[in-house]
This record gives structure tokens, C-alpha cells and sequence, in this order.
């Protein structure tokens, strides 16, 4: 007899619990749980939650790494029917005292020492812990203020199980499950409101779509605080019965290792992972022959990169596309396309949502046109936390969503991604999207990776300049690299500097934060 179908992310962990019990579901270093035992775990942290006070629809942070005690936070959270609101393990103690406060969070569950970092010692530097907030640390380091993990579980065992499922139960497919902050790369972050419902039905379409199943062993590098992380992966997880392998943060040599040790299947993850797990000397002495499954995406990802992934590490390579305001999922690619359409394409829009193209005036374009990518579905947030004006200028009358990229649609519904509005530059009149001229460069032999950004110009308003990452033991002379552009490119396109970098200036999800670039460019520019 079938399960019956969940609508709630509780549901998903019941679900789970009931199909796939005795499967291993979780694996974080020496910690190993079957999908029963995780869903033990979760029910204890839920009672202590309760015990402690969190009510319906309060919002409850958990600011750690990934690891089993964010799956148990997380999960206890929405279980309890409270709104998990993940912070960044990037953040320090101003950003993440702004971001306490704007959400009105209850309880905060922190992983305190993790890398290294004092974020309570960072939140008292910052103007202290918020007076509403209870605070329970994860990691090893204490505070006097807050309440060790292990304690506040013991809390939990006065409350009844029967409460704790009621608890369970009461959650609805329309209330808000999760409050995901945008990366904030321009402004400060909104808090975009996704339900249980959207979510559940947007990762079953996400893992049927991409071929995720039981039985695959998924490592998860991306973030939990992020969506790709915590829906693509964990979630997607509760879905499918995959084994959920945890990588605290991303360290090449340790993935490789993993891999081998766990025999991977799926590693989704930006495009800067690959690249460096690709370029990496332990690559050659690691047992790979496991993984079958890469999925990625960002506004741009170099074809270049896509066709060594296919041919040296995956079989089978999947791009989609998201963005928090719509669950993280609008499209996701078809794996048995031809290796072009992979390549350029981020595939069709997930079913039950629509994809259209507009000019800025919102007039609807052409198969073939670039214009703004606008989103209409069940996957488009339900608004940002308490900001009305910002929900309204995202979302129009219409309902559809303005994602802010640039793209066009193919004959056959597949969307590709260009650019960015925002990282648009005009040279001398001309308008310039910098993904094309980083597809370029990604496929000069010497570069691993490139990122381009428009900076002032006496001259002509804006000129083109390239940051570019060299491959391991590759030297590359700046001059090489725009004479490879100049001669495939229009002159007006052509960067007028490059500059070499061992890294790149990224947020917590792998994006290239262009805004630090241009800021690092000399404001006089070069004419």
C-alpha cells in the first residue's frame, strides 16, 4: 500500500520513517542514522522546543555548518510548526544581530566555535543577544547565556509524545515553513516566505526531474543555510530515500576522499566546485567511478566547464535554475538532452509554473529575444517578512515574479540564462553582458575561471575588465588572455585589463560577488 502523499515537511519525515526505516538516511563523520532514527531524533528536539516555549509560526534560527545537528534543528523547528529562518556561517555578529532582529526570531540554535568562530562573542561585540531570543549552542564552545544542546533536550522529555505529533499534524501545507534571507549582495537581505506546500511539491518535481532516487548517496557541500543545500538536498533527501553524506565546509582533497570512502552518486554544487575538484591533484588517486550525478547552476555557468564535467567525472550532468524567491527551483534541465542543450541550456520550467521574457517595460518577447526572466506559479515565495513595498515591487499585479535575469527561450521552451541586469555594463553605447565574455574566457587552455565586471571610463562611460583564476601550474601572461578576446570578440567587448587572482571574492552560495570586484577597480579606469 502506497504512503499517502505528504503536503508538509513533517509528513516528508513520516513518510520516510514508514518507507524507508532501517535505510541509512544521514552520515556526518562517525554519526550514522537510519531514516527511524533520524526521525527520533527530530521528535526529541521538537519536544525540548515545545517545552521551551515555541509556539506556532515563531521563527527559530539555526546558524551552524552542515552537519547532524543542523538536520535535527532544522527539521525539529518545522516540526514543532515554528519557521526555520537559517543564518549564513559567513556571517558576523552585525549581520546576524540585523538579521535576529528583523525576523523577530524566538530561539536561536547556534553551532558556537564552528571553524573557529565565536558568533555569541560576535553578537555581544555587535550590541549584544536580542532580549527576546533563547539561545542553545550546538558546538562545544558555551556561553553563560545560552543552554548546551544536550540539556535543552533533556528539557523536551516532559512534554508528552502525543503533543509532539499533534504538534506535527496541525502543520498545514500553507503555513510558512522556512525564511531564507536573499545573499544580500547589493542591499541588506529581505526574507523570503516559502510554505510547506510549495516546497514539498517543487522538490518532488526537482528529484524526479533531475533523477534523484533511493538507494543514491548524496553528498551535501552546499550549505544547509541555503536552499540549494537545505531543499535540493536535504529535503530532496526525505523524498527520495537517499543517504544524506555531510561535508561541513568544502575542502577539494576531503570531498574527493569521501567520495571514495561513501561511494557517492550525486554531488550537486556550484560551478566553482567542480572546477576545483577537476583541478585538483588528489583527483587522479581517488576512486571516482561512483558518482553518476552532478547538478549546478547560477546565472552563468561556462560550457566549457560543463563539457570537462561530462567527460571526466559525471555521466550525467544536470543544470537548472532558482532563485530564493521562487523555493530555489524554476527550471531544471532535461539529463538526456543532446550535450549542446545541457551545455547552454537550464532547461524547462518545473510543471505548474510558467517562464516568459519581458523588456523593461514588461512587454512579453519573442522565442530567440533576451529580455528579464519573469516566473509565475506555485513556486513564487509567498513575499518578503514584513516588507510589503519590496513583495510588491518583485511581484506584480499579475503574479509573476521579476528575477532580475536575463535570458531567452529557445523553440522548445528551454530557458537560457545570460546575465544578470545588474551586471550589464554599456561601453561607448553599447550594451555589454559579462556572461559572454567569461563563457570566452573559460575556454582559453590556461583558465579554470574568469569573472568580468564593467569599470568607469573616461572615455567611454565603462570599460570591460577580467578577473581570471589560471589553471594548477598554468602561468598566463593578462596580455595573452585579451588577445584571445580581441580576436573573437567586438573590440568594444574585449576587456581592456585582466588581472590574475588565486581567488575569487563569493557569497555563501559560490556566487561571484561583483559588486567587491567592482569596488576593487581603480575609479579612474583606463581609457
Amino acid at each position: 500500500m502506497a504512503a499517502p502523499l505528504a503536503t508538509t515537511v513533517p509528513q516528508l519525515l513520516s513518510r520516510a520513517e514508514t518507507e524507508f526505516g532501517d535505510t541509512e538516511s544521514l552520515v556526518d563523520g562517525d554519526v550514522r542514522w537510519t531514516f527511524r532514527q533520524l526521525a527520533d531524533e527530530v521528535r526529541r528536539c521538537a519536544a525540548a522546543m515545545i517545552a521551551s516555549g515555541v509556539a506556532r509560526g515563531d521563527r527559530v534560527a539555526v546558524w551552524a555548518g552542515n552537519g547532524h545537528r543542523f538536520v535535527v534543528a532544522a527539521l525539529g523547528a518545522v516540526s514543532a510548526g515554528a519557521v526555520l529562518v537559517p543564518v549564513s556561517t559567513r556571517y558576523k555578529g552585525d549581520e546576524a544581530s540585523w538579521l535576529l532582529t528583523r525576523s523577530g526570531a524566538r530561539m536561536l540554535l547556534v553551532d558556537n566555535g564552528f571553524l573557529g568562530n565565536d558568533y555569541l562573542g560576535m553578537l555581544h561585540a555587535a550590541g549584544g543577544i536580542p532580549s527576546q531570543l533563547d539561545v542553545v549552542t550546538l558546538g562545544e564552545t558555551g556561553d553563560p547565556d545560552a543552554h548546551p544542546f544536550e540539556d535543552f533536550l533533556v528539557g523536551g522529555n516532559v512534554v508528552a509524545s502525543g503533543l509532539v505529533t499533534a504538534r506535527a499534524n496541525a502543520v498545514g501545507a500553507d503555513d510558512v515553513s522556512d525564511m531564507f534571507f536573499t545573499s544580500g549582495t547589493t542591499a541588506r537581505p529581505k526574507g523570503a516566505m516559502t510554505a510547506h506546500g510549495q516546497n514539498v511539491a517543487v522538490y518532488e518535481a526537482w528529484s524526479a526531474g533531475v533523477g534523484l532516487c533511493r538507494g543514491d548517496r548524496y553528498l551535501v557541500v552546499n550549505p544547509l543555510s541555503h536552499t540549494f543545500g537545505y531543499k535540493a538536498g536535504l529535503l530532496a533527501c526525505l523524498i527520495t530515500g537517499a543517504t544524506l553524506v555531510l561535508q561541513g565546509v568544502f575542502d577539494p582533497a576531503r570531498s574527493l576522499q569521501l567520495v571514495s570512502d561513501e561511494k557517492i552518486t550525486v554531488l550537486p554544487g556550484p560551478p566553482t566546485l567542480y572546477a576545483s575538484l577537476l583541478d585538483h591533484p588528489a583527483r587522479s588517486g581517488a576512486d571516482l567511478s561512483s558518482l553518476r550525478l552532478a547538478v549546478t547552476g547560477a546565472a552563468v555557468v561556462p560550457v566549457a566547464l560543463v563539457e570537462r564535467m561530462r567527460a571526466e567525472l559525471f555521466p550525467n550532468v544536470v543544470i537548472a535554475y532558482g532563485l530564493t524567491e521562487a523555493c530555489g527551483t524554476v527550471t531544471v534541465g532535461d539529463r538526456h538532452a543532446d550535450a549542446q542543450t545541457i551545455a547552454s541550456t537550464v532547461g524547462r520550467p518545473i510543471e505548474g509554473t510558467e517562464v516568459v521574457i519581458a523588456d523593461r517595460n514588461g512587454t512579453r518577447l519573442p522565442h530567440g529575444e533576451s529580455g528579464e526572466v519573469l516566473v509565475r506559479g506555485y513556486n513564487v515565495m509567498r513575499g518578503y517578512f514584513d516588507d510589503p513595498d519590496a513583495t510588491a515591487a518583485a511581484i506584480d499585479t499579475g503574479g509573476w515574479l521579476h528575477t532580475g535575469d536575463v535570458g531567452c527561450l529557445d523553440a522548445d521552451g528551454n530557458l537560457r540564462i545570460t546575465d544578470r541586469l545588474k551586471d550589464m555594463f554599456i561601453v561607448g553605447g553599447f550594451n555589454v553582458y559579462p556572461a559572454e565574455i567569461e563563457q570566452l574566457i573559460a575556454r582559453h587552455p590556461k583558465v579554470s575561471e574568469a569573472a568580468v565586471v564593467g569599470v568607469p571610463d573616461d572615455r567611454l562611460g565603462e570599460v570591460c575588465q577580467a578577473y581570471v583564476i589560471a589553471r594548477p601550474g598554468a602561468e598566463i601572461d593578462p596580455a595573452e588572455i585579451i588577445a584571445f578576446c580581441e580576436e573573437r570578440l567586438a573590440h568594444f567587448k574585449a576587456p581592456r585589463e585582466v588581472l590574475i587572482v588565486a581567488e575569487l571574492p563569493r557569497n555563501a552560495a559560490g556566487k561571484v560577488l561583483k559588486h567587491v570586484l567592482r569596488a576593487q577597480a581603480d575609479p579612474a579606469g583606463g581609457s
